[in-house]
């Protein structure tokens, strides 16, 4: 057998065709384990933001509850108005009623912390959560939830501007303020006043202390229905961490 024969006989190609399966094989099996280096990252940078997630959760219900006790104070301080507008304002003295008054905050708004969904959404993450419920849930809270929060926050923020504007032009109140204190935006205290009786037993005022307990009363319902939401958000979340 010649040289040429010996070298391509039929041993030779088939070491040949194994050594080009081995490379071929090696070439696949990299691109393979880099894939899944890769999908353990994303699934692990899914983890952490799911961990975010359930912070901000946590963050957002301690505003949501300390925005329902600000909403619930207010109601009890129109009432008690209310009442003494009923009995010829021989409840209160001038000055507890106008305290009572500066207690009406019917204008805060909660401000969701959505930037660590934007984040998820943004690098995919949200597409790797295992449990469509989890997914189904941060859709409804991040969307549907804060476009409606969002629409009567704007629509209570306007009615407010109008009931601090008629309590001011129509009581004149001198007070200092200390922005440190209170939950969401500082306290007042009263330094002087002079009572207008006439406007505080009008209709106008009246009616505008109904509007801002209709407010209150539509806000506080739609919190409860964000709050519901941020709950099961919470519970899907920990379930999801628990699953990967």
């Amino acid at each position: 057998m010649s040289e040429n024969a010996a070298r391509f006989g039929p041993v030779s190609w088939r070491r040949r065709a194994l050594e080009l399966a081995a490379i071929i094989t090696s070439i696949l099996l990299s691109f393979f384990l880099e894939d899944l280096r890769q999908e353990n990252e994303e699934i692990e940078k899914k983890d952490e933001l799911v961990q975010d997630l359930a912070i901000v959760v946590s963050e957002d219900l301690r505003q949501i509850e300390a925005l329902r006790a600000t909403l619930e104070a207010s109601l009890s301080c129109i009432a008690t108005l209310q009442d003494d507008i009923a009995a010829r304002h021989e409840n209160l003295g001038d000055l507890n009623a106008l305290e009572t008054l500066l207690c009406v905050e019917v204008g805060h708004s909660f401000f969701p912390q959505d930037g660590v969904y934007e984040q998820m959404v943004a690098t995919g993450a949200l597409e790797l959560i295992d449990n469509n419920e989890l997914k189904t849930q941060l859709l409804e809270v991040f969307t549907h939830l804060k476009d409606r929060n969002y629409a009567t926050s704007t629509e209570i923020d306007s009615f407010n501007i109008t009931f601090r504007n008629a309590v001011l032009t129509n009581f004149r109140i001198r007070f200092s303020y200390d922005s440190d204190d209170g939950v969401f935006y500082g306290s007042r205290k009263i330094e002087g006043q002079e009572f207008n009786y006439d406007y505080y037993m009008s209709n106008d005022f009246f009616g505008l202390l109904s509007q801002g307990s209709f407010y209150a009363n539509m806000y506080l319902r739609q919190l409860s229905d964000i709050s519901a939401g941020y709950h099961a958000v919470g519970e899907l979340a920990q379930l999801e961490l628990v699953g990967s």
